[in-house]
Protein backbone atom coordinates (compact mmCIF):
# COMPACT_ATOMS: atom_id res chain seq x y z
CA UNK A 1 0.00 0.00 0.00
CA UNK A 2 1.09 3.34 -1.21
CA UNK A 3 1.48 5.74 2.05
CA UNK A 4 1.91 9.54 1.86
CA UNK A 5 5.10 10.60 4.17
CA UNK A 6 7.17 14.14 4.66
CA UNK A 7 10.89 13.90 5.55
CA UNK A 8 11.78 17.28 7.04
CA UNK A 9 15.31 17.52 6.61
CA UNK A 10 16.87 16.79 3.42
CA UNK A 11 20.88 16.20 4.62
CA UNK A 12 22.78 13.04 4.18
CA UNK A 13 20.78 10.69 6.22
CA UNK A 14 16.86 12.42 5.27
CA UNK A 15 17.43 12.38 1.53
CA UNK A 16 18.84 8.75 1.67
CA UNK A 17 15.55 7.73 3.69
CA UNK A 18 13.41 9.73 1.46
CA UNK A 19 14.91 7.76 -1.18
CA UNK A 20 14.19 4.21 0.28
CA UNK A 21 10.94 5.13 0.90
CA UNK A 22 10.05 6.54 -2.90
CA UNK A 23 11.96 3.02 -4.12
CA UNK A 24 9.35 1.40 -1.86
CA UNK A 25 6.73 2.67 -3.82
CA UNK A 26 5.53 5.86 -1.34
CA UNK A 27 4.60 9.31 -2.10
CA UNK A 28 7.04 10.94 -0.49
CA UNK A 29 7.83 15.25 -0.54
CA UNK A 30 11.20 16.12 1.13
CA UNK A 31 11.29 19.28 2.77
CA UNK A 32 14.33 22.09 2.81
CA UNK A 33 14.68 25.44 4.22
CA UNK A 34 17.16 25.98 1.22
CA UNK A 35 15.60 26.88 -2.10
CA UNK A 36 18.83 26.27 -3.93
CA UNK A 37 18.48 22.81 -2.80
CA UNK A 38 15.43 21.76 -3.26
CA UNK A 39 16.10 23.14 -6.68
CA UNK A 40 19.25 21.33 -7.39
CA UNK A 41 16.85 17.88 -6.23
CA UNK A 42 14.00 18.67 -8.48
CA UNK A 43 15.87 19.77 -11.44
CA UNK A 44 19.23 17.79 -11.14
CA UNK A 45 17.94 14.95 -9.17
CA UNK A 46 21.70 15.44 -6.66
CA UNK A 47 22.11 17.05 -3.35
CA UNK A 48 26.18 17.51 -4.06
CA UNK A 49 27.16 19.30 -0.63
CA UNK A 50 25.59 16.05 1.18
CA UNK A 51 25.89 13.53 -1.27
CA UNK A 52 28.07 14.11 -3.94
CA UNK A 53 27.84 11.72 -6.89
CA UNK A 54 24.45 10.45 -6.51
CA UNK A 55 21.09 10.52 -8.33
CA UNK A 56 17.97 10.54 -6.75
CA UNK A 57 14.81 9.07 -7.98
CA UNK A 58 12.87 11.37 -10.14
CA UNK A 59 9.73 10.95 -8.43
CA UNK A 60 11.31 12.40 -5.23
CA UNK A 61 10.04 15.96 -4.94
CA UNK A 62 11.59 18.48 -2.26
CA UNK A 63 9.95 21.56 -1.37
CA UNK A 64 10.63 24.47 0.80
CA UNK A 65 7.03 25.05 1.79
CA UNK A 66 6.62 23.00 5.09
CA UNK A 67 3.34 23.07 4.78
CA UNK A 68 3.41 21.54 1.54
CA UNK A 69 4.98 19.00 2.43
CA UNK A 70 2.98 17.76 5.16
CA UNK A 71 -0.30 18.34 3.64
CA UNK A 72 -2.29 14.98 4.12
CA UNK A 73 0.67 13.43 5.03
CA UNK A 74 0.12 9.76 6.67
CA UNK A 75 3.43 9.82 8.01
CA UNK A 76 5.93 12.95 8.87
CA UNK A 77 9.45 12.07 9.30
CA UNK A 78 12.30 14.23 11.79
CA UNK A 79 15.62 13.96 10.18
CA UNK A 80 16.93 17.62 11.01
CA UNK A 81 19.50 18.86 13.74
CA UNK A 82 18.68 18.45 16.96
CA UNK A 83 19.36 22.10 18.25
CA UNK A 84 16.30 23.25 15.76
CA UNK A 85 14.06 19.71 17.07
CA UNK A 86 11.88 21.74 18.46
CA UNK A 87 11.78 25.08 16.42
CA UNK A 88 10.79 23.02 13.60
CA UNK A 89 8.15 20.74 15.82
CA UNK A 90 6.63 23.85 16.60
CA UNK A 91 6.38 24.94 13.16
CA UNK A 92 4.71 22.05 12.56
CA UNK A 93 2.16 22.06 14.93
CA UNK A 94 0.88 25.51 13.72
CA UNK A 95 0.55 23.36 10.89
CA UNK A 96 -1.63 20.44 11.67
CA UNK A 97 -3.78 22.57 13.90
CA UNK A 98 -5.33 24.31 10.68
CA UNK A 99 -6.43 20.92 9.93
CA UNK A 100 -6.54 18.79 13.11
CA UNK A 101 -4.57 16.36 11.32
CA UNK A 102 -2.71 13.69 13.81
CA UNK A 103 0.16 11.80 11.53
CA UNK A 104 2.92 9.13 12.89
CA UNK A 105 5.51 10.86 14.14
CA UNK A 106 8.71 9.29 13.52
CA UNK A 107 12.32 10.74 13.75
CA UNK A 108 16.05 9.51 12.89
CA UNK A 109 18.09 12.45 14.59
CA UNK A 110 20.46 11.43 17.17
CA UNK A 111 21.27 13.74 20.06
CA UNK A 112 19.77 15.51 23.56
CA UNK A 113 18.57 19.16 23.75
CA UNK A 114 21.22 21.66 25.07
CA UNK A 115 20.16 22.91 28.79
CA UNK A 116 16.68 20.39 28.96
CA UNK A 117 18.52 17.33 28.25
CA UNK A 118 15.94 15.98 26.67
CA UNK A 119 15.49 13.51 23.80
CA UNK A 120 14.09 14.01 21.18
CA UNK A 121 11.02 12.12 20.95
CA UNK A 122 10.20 14.13 24.29
CA UNK A 123 10.92 17.46 22.53
CA UNK A 124 9.17 16.18 19.96
CA UNK A 125 6.14 14.97 21.53
CA UNK A 126 6.20 18.61 23.91
CA UNK A 127 5.86 20.68 21.35
CA UNK A 128 2.89 18.58 19.52
CA UNK A 129 1.20 16.48 22.23
CA UNK A 130 -1.07 13.69 21.80
CA UNK A 131 -3.38 16.40 20.20
CA UNK A 132 -1.28 16.73 16.75
CA UNK A 133 0.83 13.21 16.80
CA UNK A 134 -0.65 9.79 16.42
CA UNK A 135 2.17 8.01 18.15
CA UNK A 136 6.08 8.42 17.49
CA UNK A 137 8.61 5.59 16.37
CA UNK A 138 12.70 6.28 16.65
CA UNK A 139 14.65 4.87 13.93
CA UNK A 140 18.06 4.31 14.47
CA UNK A 141 20.78 1.84 14.38
CA UNK A 142 24.20 1.05 12.31
CA UNK A 143 23.94 2.93 9.15
CA UNK A 144 25.96 5.26 7.03
CA UNK A 145 23.87 6.74 4.33
CA UNK A 146 26.83 6.71 1.66
CA UNK A 147 25.95 2.91 1.92
CA UNK A 148 22.26 2.52 2.03
CA UNK A 149 22.80 5.35 -0.92
CA UNK A 150 24.46 2.48 -2.67
CA UNK A 151 22.15 -0.63 -1.44
CA UNK A 152 24.30 -2.04 1.29
CA UNK A 153 23.23 -4.29 3.31
CA UNK A 154 21.69 -2.44 6.57
CA UNK A 155 19.99 -3.01 9.94
CA UNK A 156 18.41 -1.05 11.93
CA UNK A 157 15.84 -0.64 15.07
CA UNK A 158 12.59 1.21 14.86
CA UNK A 159 11.81 1.83 18.35
CA UNK A 160 8.25 2.92 19.83
CA UNK A 161 5.83 2.39 23.05
CA UNK A 162 3.55 1.00 20.83
CA UNK A 163 4.73 -2.54 18.91
CA UNK A 164 2.20 -1.79 16.30
CA UNK A 165 3.57 1.72 15.62
CA UNK A 166 6.94 -0.19 15.24
CA UNK A 167 5.65 -2.59 12.72
CA UNK A 168 3.99 0.11 10.32
CA UNK A 169 7.49 1.69 10.29
CA UNK A 170 9.05 -1.56 9.66
CA UNK A 171 7.11 -2.18 6.63
CA UNK A 172 7.61 1.40 5.33
CA UNK A 173 11.45 1.29 4.88
CA UNK A 174 11.96 -2.90 4.38
CA UNK A 175 13.47 -4.04 1.72
CA UNK A 176 16.22 -6.21 0.18
CA UNK A 177 19.04 -4.39 1.64
CA UNK A 178 17.39 -2.35 4.32
CA UNK A 179 15.93 -4.73 7.50
CA UNK A 180 13.97 -3.49 10.16
CA UNK A 181 13.74 -4.45 13.56
CA UNK A 182 11.18 -3.42 16.30
CA UNK A 183 12.22 -2.04 19.79
CA UNK A 184 10.10 -0.93 22.63
CA UNK A 185 12.90 0.59 24.44
CA UNK A 186 12.52 3.97 23.70
CA UNK A 187 15.37 5.64 26.23
CA UNK A 188 17.68 2.70 25.30
CA UNK A 189 17.55 3.04 21.51
CA UNK A 190 17.60 7.12 21.73
CA UNK A 191 20.38 7.34 24.63
CA UNK A 192 22.37 4.58 22.28
CA UNK A 193 21.91 6.58 19.34
CA UNK A 194 22.90 10.14 21.17
CA UNK A 195 25.65 9.03 23.09
CA UNK A 196 28.00 7.01 20.50
CA UNK A 197 28.74 9.99 18.72
CA UNK A 198 30.78 11.44 21.76
CA UNK A 199 32.77 7.69 21.89
CA UNK A 200 33.09 8.26 18.39
CA UNK A 201 35.38 11.72 18.42
CA UNK A 202 37.14 9.63 21.45
CA UNK A 203 37.83 7.24 18.63
CA UNK A 204 39.17 9.18 16.24
CA UNK A 205 41.19 10.76 18.44
CA UNK A 206 43.17 7.76 19.45
CA UNK A 207 43.06 7.14 15.31
CA UNK A 208 44.55 11.04 15.10
CA UNK A 209 47.25 10.04 17.64
CA UNK A 210 48.24 7.04 15.98
CA UNK A 211 46.80 4.30 18.33
CA UNK A 212 46.40 0.70 17.41
CA UNK A 213 43.26 -1.51 17.23
CA UNK A 214 43.39 -2.36 21.12
CA UNK A 215 43.41 1.32 22.63
CA UNK A 216 39.74 1.79 20.11
CA UNK A 217 38.83 -1.71 21.30
CA UNK A 218 39.29 -0.40 24.91
CA UNK A 219 37.69 2.97 24.30
CA UNK A 220 34.64 1.37 22.08
CA UNK A 221 33.79 -1.39 25.30
CA UNK A 222 34.46 0.80 28.15
CA UNK A 223 32.58 3.98 26.41
CA UNK A 224 29.46 1.68 25.92
CA UNK A 225 29.52 0.81 29.19
CA UNK A 226 29.35 4.33 29.85
CA UNK A 227 26.20 4.78 27.51
CA UNK A 228 24.42 1.92 29.55
CA UNK A 229 25.19 3.28 32.59
CA UNK A 230 23.83 6.50 31.36
CA UNK A 231 20.41 4.77 30.00
CA UNK A 232 19.90 2.37 32.80
CA UNK A 233 19.82 5.57 35.19
CA UNK A 234 16.83 6.73 33.54
CA UNK A 235 14.99 3.46 32.62
CA UNK A 236 16.68 1.70 29.38
CA UNK A 237 17.13 -2.07 29.43
CA UNK A 238 20.38 -3.48 29.40
CA UNK A 239 19.99 -5.30 26.37
CA UNK A 240 19.34 -2.51 24.52
CA UNK A 241 22.99 -1.31 24.71
CA UNK A 242 23.79 -5.32 22.72
CA UNK A 243 21.60 -4.59 19.99
CA UNK A 244 21.84 -2.61 16.67
CA UNK A 245 20.78 0.95 18.22
CA UNK A 246 23.67 0.48 21.37
CA UNK A 247 26.52 -1.77 20.25
CA UNK A 248 25.98 -2.13 16.73
CA UNK A 249 25.91 2.06 16.09
CA UNK A 250 29.13 2.49 18.27
CA UNK A 251 30.33 0.28 15.94
CA UNK A 252 29.79 1.69 13.02
CA UNK A 253 30.48 5.41 14.00
CA UNK A 254 33.58 4.66 15.82
CA UNK A 255 35.25 2.50 13.14
CA UNK A 256 34.33 4.62 9.72
CA UNK A 257 35.53 7.42 8.03
CA UNK A 258 31.79 8.23 6.80
CA UNK A 259 31.36 9.47 10.98
CA UNK A 260 31.69 13.40 10.71
CA UNK A 261 32.28 12.50 14.57
CA UNK A 262 35.24 10.23 14.25
CA UNK A 263 36.40 12.56 11.51
CA UNK A 264 36.53 15.24 14.10
CA UNK A 265 38.35 13.42 16.55
CA UNK A 266 40.32 11.83 13.95
CA UNK A 267 41.67 15.99 13.15
CA UNK A 268 41.63 16.91 16.79
CA UNK A 269 43.91 13.99 17.35
CA UNK A 270 46.21 15.23 14.58
CA UNK A 271 46.51 18.60 16.34
CA UNK A 272 44.05 21.06 14.41
CA UNK A 273 41.62 23.32 16.79
CA UNK A 274 37.91 22.26 17.27
CA UNK A 275 37.36 25.71 15.57
CA UNK A 276 39.36 24.66 12.73
CA UNK A 277 37.50 21.45 12.84
CA UNK A 278 34.15 22.85 12.53
CA UNK A 279 34.16 25.20 9.83
CA UNK A 280 36.61 22.76 7.62
CA UNK A 281 33.58 20.17 8.41
CA UNK A 282 30.50 22.12 6.56
CA UNK A 283 28.20 19.87 7.84
CA UNK A 284 26.58 19.27 12.11
CA UNK A 285 28.56 17.61 13.97
CA UNK A 286 26.53 16.18 16.90
CA UNK A 287 28.57 14.64 19.05
CA UNK A 288 30.15 18.19 20.18
CA UNK A 289 26.52 19.75 21.91
CA UNK A 290 25.95 15.66 22.61
CA UNK A 291 29.01 15.37 24.76
CA UNK A 292 28.18 18.40 26.68
CA UNK A 293 24.87 17.39 27.67
CA UNK A 294 25.79 13.87 28.82
CA UNK A 295 28.86 15.59 30.86
CA UNK A 296 26.05 17.94 32.55
CA UNK A 297 23.85 14.91 32.67
CA UNK A 298 26.54 12.60 34.69
CA UNK A 299 27.35 15.50 37.32
CA UNK A 300 23.64 16.19 37.62
CA UNK A 301 22.51 12.63 38.46
CA UNK A 302 26.13 11.40 40.01
CA UNK A 303 27.07 9.20 37.06
CA UNK A 304 30.53 7.57 36.44
CA UNK A 305 31.33 8.60 32.77
CA UNK A 306 35.22 9.07 32.79
CA UNK A 307 35.74 8.88 28.81
CA UNK A 308 32.93 11.03 28.52
CA UNK A 309 34.64 13.79 31.02
CA UNK A 310 37.71 13.41 29.09
CA UNK A 311 36.15 13.80 25.94
CA UNK A 312 34.27 16.77 27.08
CA UNK A 313 37.67 18.46 28.67
CA UNK A 314 39.40 18.71 25.38
CA UNK A 315 35.90 19.76 23.54
CA UNK A 316 35.21 22.36 25.89
CA UNK A 317 38.33 23.22 28.55
CA UNK A 318 41.03 22.89 25.71
CA UNK A 319 42.91 20.10 27.75
CA UNK A 320 45.78 18.31 25.82
CA UNK A 321 44.36 15.10 24.84
CA UNK A 322 47.27 13.06 25.47
CA UNK A 323 46.91 14.54 29.15
CA UNK A 324 43.44 13.31 29.15
CA UNK A 325 44.65 9.29 28.11
CA UNK A 326 47.49 9.58 30.55
CA UNK A 327 44.43 10.32 33.44
CA UNK A 328 42.34 7.60 31.97
CA UNK A 329 45.04 5.13 31.95
CA UNK A 330 45.66 6.26 35.96
CA UNK A 331 42.74 5.49 37.08
CA UNK A 332 41.81 3.37 40.21
CA UNK A 333 41.49 -0.20 39.51
CA UNK A 334 38.34 -1.63 39.45
CA UNK A 335 36.33 -4.70 38.37
CA UNK A 336 34.69 -4.43 34.92
CA UNK A 337 31.42 -5.52 35.57
CA UNK A 338 28.92 -3.75 37.60
CA UNK A 339 26.85 -6.10 39.94
CA UNK A 340 24.36 -4.17 41.06
CA UNK A 341 21.65 -1.42 39.93
CA UNK A 342 23.29 0.14 43.01
CA UNK A 343 26.36 0.87 40.99
CA UNK A 344 25.08 2.60 38.61
CA UNK A 345 25.10 5.75 40.26
CA UNK A 346 28.13 6.51 42.38
CA UNK A 347 27.53 9.47 44.54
Amino acid sequence: MTEKIAVLGAGSWGSTLATVLVENGHDVKLYTNIQAQADELNEKHTNEHYMPGFKYPEKLYATTDLEEAVDGADAILFVVPTKVIRLVAGQLKDILAKTNARPLIIHASKGLEIGTHKRISEIIMEELTERYAKGIVVLSGPSHAEEVAKKDITLITAASNDIEEAEYVQDLFSNNYLRIYTNDDVIGVETGAAFKNVIAIGAGALHGLGYGDDAKAALMTRGLAEIARLGMAFGASPLTFIGLSGVGDLIVTCTSVHSRNWRCGNALGQGKSLDEVVRDMGMVIEGINTCEAAYQLSQQEHIDMPITTAIYNVLFKGADIKEEIADLMGRDSRSEIIGHAKDIRRK
